[in-house]
């Protein structure tokens, strides 16, 4: 078989799969480093003229891979990322709890240095009146401010136990509350930005509840790929068993409304040390390196937060 028709096959997976790895064969056959037969059994031969050194040496550098990359479909086509099936129903309903209909609202407020102490004092008194009082179908899950990250920031999450209904509710209540409104131009005179999203939380995460401290948090927030939302959960639904073990998981979270395709991890340590051992725990479970090699194409941005709760939040 030509060299021609290995690398139109080659450009065949490109179509199928959408990614670029057939440039690679291609470059490999023009170079004469790889013989023509030697993808098509979708191993390359040891045996071959240098293919073993050069393609076996590569693989070796990842020495974590998970087993299922080895499979009888090869090699080659193995190194794609897995394919899901096209999704019949909006990701929202497919990934979030079915039995409840609660929406999250997240704020990251950036706060003028000298302002962030009285800042907190006042969010913390608005939010105390706002979660006691039941007229207001909200209250509020956790506050806190970033340690490592960005600096002198608030991120505050709340819950609207009703969904869209209820958030429509909250807001037109809030409006016609003059003390609430008093409070919006105080607090306005203290940020230097802020910006909110709305969210579902994933079916397969806990449910965040009030937590005794002292903890540390991170939230680890991931750009995804459109497109891409229902294979994350797929993948996060088998691997979020490997990352409970120190009841460290507090909620997962996908945006609905503001930035799209984002998603929000949150966890709980109680303090770096302990956060580096955990993780690191997570890599000797197996099925969790899988987990990581499926989901890391799946990104295009990620960032992570470690946050201080403020004194008023249910998170401690």
């Amino acid at each position: 078989m030509s060299c021609y028709n290995v690398c139109y096959k080659c450009y065949i997976y490109y179509c199928q799969q959408h990614t670029t790895l057939h440039t690679t064969a291609g470059l490999l056959l023009k170079l004469g480093r790889v013989g023509p037969g030697q993808f098509l059994d979708g191993r390359p031969d040891a045996a071959g003229s240098g293919v073993g050194g050069t393609l076996s040496s590569g693989l070796k550098k990842y020495p974590n891979a998970p087993g299922q990359r080895f499979s009888d479909k090869g090699w080659f086509q193995s190194m794609f990322v897995h394919e899901v099936e096209a999704r019949k129903d909006a990701h929202s309903n497919l990934l979030s709890k079915s039995e409840t209909s609660d929406l999250y609202k997240i704020q990251f407020h950036n706060v003028k240095p000298e302002c962030l102490e009285a800042y907190n004092n006042l969010e913390a008194e608005v939010q105390h009146k706002l979660h006691l009082d039941q007229d207001y179908p909200c209250d509020v899950v956790g506050s806190w401010n970033t340690w490592y990250g960005d600096q002198d920031q608030a991120v505050h999450l709340w819950r609207y136990t009703g969904g869209y209904p209820a958030l429509t509710e909250c807001l037109t209540k809030l409006n016609n509350n003059k003390e609430y409104l008093h409070f919006r131009m105080e607090r306005s005179k203290m940020l230097v930005s802020r910006r909110n999203q709305l969210l579902l939380e994933f079916s397969f995460w806990n449910e965040p509840t009030p937590r005794n401290g002292p903890n540390i948090y991170e939230m680890r927030s991931y750009k995804l790929k459109p497109g891409t939302m229902i294979e994350w959960g797929n993948h996060w639904a088998r691997a979020i068993k490997h990352r409970q073990e120190n009841n460290e998981a507090v909620g997962g979270f996908f945006s609905q409304i503001g930035d799209l395709y984002e998603v929000h991890h949150l966890w709980a340590y109680k303090d770096l040390q302990s956060r580096e051992e955990t993780r690191n725990s997570a890599w000797q479970k197996e099925g969790w390196d899988s987990s990581v090699y499926y989901t890391v194409p799946l990104i295009r941005s990620m960032e992570s937060r470690i946050m201080i709760p403020t004194k008023s939040s249910p998170l401690q």
